[in-house]
């Protein structure tokens, strides 16, 4: 069951990035996910190389590959 919520909150995810790079907190704004849901969903997201990870001016960005 678990894994299914963190596959569903993945997509959440996916579709949020869709229009572009954004920050984690506007991803979580956006998601509306708590902080652990939208690390498992990012973690997913990362270990199937779907996502990737940047910092700029202090703040992590996230992006679709």
């Amino acid at each position: 069951m678990l894994s299914e919520t963190i596959g569903n909150n993945a997509g959440l995810i996916w579709s949020a990035l869709q229009n572009g790079q954004l920050n984690v907190k506007a991803v979580k704004k956006i998601t509306k996910l708590n902080e652990k849901d939208l690390n498992m969903a990012f973690g997913w997201l990362a270990r199937e190389s779907k996502i990737e990870f940047n910092e700029a001016e202090g703040e992590i960005f996230v992006g679709l590959v």
